[in-house]
């Protein structure tokens, strides 16, 4: 009797281990089918925040709950078997104090079994990173543009193209790494400065619009199929998904409308014989039922 043997999923420790090696591969995946797809290529899948805006129709990823997190975060598993899921903190759900984000994200843990949770902010979050790393939860770090704080930002720009930045981001990325974070999110950074942090920096910096010199690369997978309507600068289209999907959606419309489809390879037959429509008798509460439903005359 042959005995079931698990796949081993990738661990944090295993992500830390691959700096300066084989590039990092990731995608953001938000439900199991598009987890399980991904999850032969990919080294760790992000149940991102952006949930909120690719597949809820938000303006931002600040009204994003983290009883949404969970259940995507719970359908993400359920598809992948092999990559390392990492589950993001939503805004307001750990910014308060190392108290807040350690309950929060041993929910998160829990609900989930992901192997990981992501966090944005650098030097003021290091101290949270710190906590939750000493207590058993595994931290990826985010630096650079930070979605949830956009609106001190003053939208989604990019970061470092001016040097007196580079102190400021350079400094996020050492005390994030020196807190005890396994990795660390580079997004939309200059390149130049992603190439400088990548080398400064002993856990891998994954980027998003930060150049080739990062350990590994992320993109959010609608955006790299061709499912957004709009997309950053720094996002290659691998496929054209979306045009596709709108090609398949015409053709169904046009051949129903046409009374092309259902066509007869799509139907089920009869395994005995077919009767002749026009000898069946309707049961006689259904003959009643047609018979109440005449149209009663009224005398004026």
């Amino acid at each position: 009797m042959s005995q079931h043997v698990p796949v081993k999923r990738v661990t944090a420790p295993e992500i830390t281990a691959r700096k300066g090696g084989e590039p990092i591969v990731s995608l953001t995946s938000y439900h199991a089918h598009t987890a399980a797809i991904a999850d032969k290529y990919v080294d760790f899948l992000l149940v991102g925040d952006s949930l909120g805006m690719v597949m809820h129709g938000f303006e931002s990823t600040l009204p994003v709950p983290l009883e949404l997190m969970i259940l995507h975060g719970r359908a993400v598993m359920r598809g992948a078997k092999r990559a390392l899921v990492v589950v993001d903190m939503p805004f307001g759900s750990y910014e308060e104090s190392p108290a807040q984000a350690f309950r929060n994200a041993a929910m998160v843990m829990k609900e989930t079994q992901c192997g990981a949770i992501k966090l944005e902010g650098g030097k003021r979050m290091a101290e949270t990173i710190r906590f939750l790393s000493e207590r058993g939860i595994p931290v990826m770090a985010h630096i650079g543009l930070t979605p949830q704080s956009i609106n001190v930002l003053g939208g989604f720009k990019a970061q470092g193209r001016e040097q007196a930045q580079w102190a400021a981001l350079e400094q996020d990325a050492r005390l994030v790494s020196d807190a005890g974070a396994f990795a660390v999110v580079l997004e939309a950074i200059a390149e130049p400065l992603a190439r400088r942090i990548t080398a400064a920096v002993p856990i891998p910096t994954i980027g998003i619009g930060a150049g080739a010199g990062c350990d590994g690369q992320i993109l959010v997978m609608e955006d790299m199929l061709g499912l957004s309507p709009r997309v950053p600068k720094f996002v290659k289209e691998f496929g054209r998904v979306g045009a596709a999907i709108e090609s398949a959606i015409r053709g169904y419309a046009e051949e129903v409308r046409a009374g092309t489809f259902p066509a007869s390879e799509h139907v089920y037959t009869m395994k005995d014989p077919a009767p002749d429509p026009d000898s069946v008798s309707l049961p006689a509460d259904s003959a009643g039922a047609r018979a109440s439903k005449k149209p009663k005359t009224t005398s004026t």
